[in-house]
């Protein structure tokens, strides 16, 4: 008898827990930083700030001068973690492409991967699609500047309290030359306190 009234007891409690549970949908742009992690906002604000400050500056000038007022077509390159922690580079490199995209100054190519998917479906056109539909290879357009960088961290912690320091590093490179023409740097520091640290 006593083991059914513990039972009970048990089953009793787990439904209590399990109502306080909950989800709350929020906007994309609002900040929730639980962690104190690199998070989706850290990816969006750095990369629109960063491409702000490169569209900035004297080399797209140069560049449009220099080519008639075309405008320059960038691809973004390798971005690596070298941080403490497992972050999703995609997400930055995407938020970068669209920070970039959407300012209107310059034009995009695909990325390596991006690229090889395409010319892949070209080779099956040439095999399966009419003649007049059918894409032709050789034609893709070749960028004239790469963006490429880093992320990395430092974290500092004791007795449940951290701060945790981000470098973004990103450079812009001409293709044909080698020459870099913008380096750009963005740092975040966030100081996280809390009874137990779990990073």
């Amino acid at each position: 008898m006593r083991k059914y009234i513990v039972l009970a007891l048990l089953i009793c409690l787990m439904l209590v827990v399990s109502g306080c549970a909950g989800v709350k949908r929020v906007e994309v742009e609002e900040v929730i930083d639980l962690s104190g992690r690199w998070n989706d906002t850290d990816s969006r604000l750095v990369s629109e700030e960063m491409i702000r400050d490169a569209l900035n500056r004297p080399w797209l000038e140069r560049f449009k001068i220099a080519h008639g007022g075309k405008p320059p077509v960038v691809i973004v390159g390798t971005v690596e973690n070298r941080s403490h922690e497992h972050i999703n580079v995609q997400t930055f490199v995407k938020d970068l492409e669209r920070a970039l995209i959407n300012s209107g100054e310059v034009e995009f190519v695909a990325s390596r991967g991006e690229r090889e998917e395409v010319r892949e479906e070209r080779r099956d056109q040439a095999i399966h699609a009419a003649e007049e539909t059918a894409k032709p290879m050789g034609e893709e357009i070749g960028a004239d500047y790469m963006l490429k960088g880093s992320i990395n961290s430092i974290m500092d912690k004791i007795s449940g309290k951290a701060v945790i320091f981000y470098q973004v590093n990103l450079e812009l490179i001409d293709l044909k030359t080698n020459k870099k023409v913008w380096i750009g740097e963005k740092k975040i520091k966030k100081y996280v306190k809390r009874r137990r640290l779990g990073f």
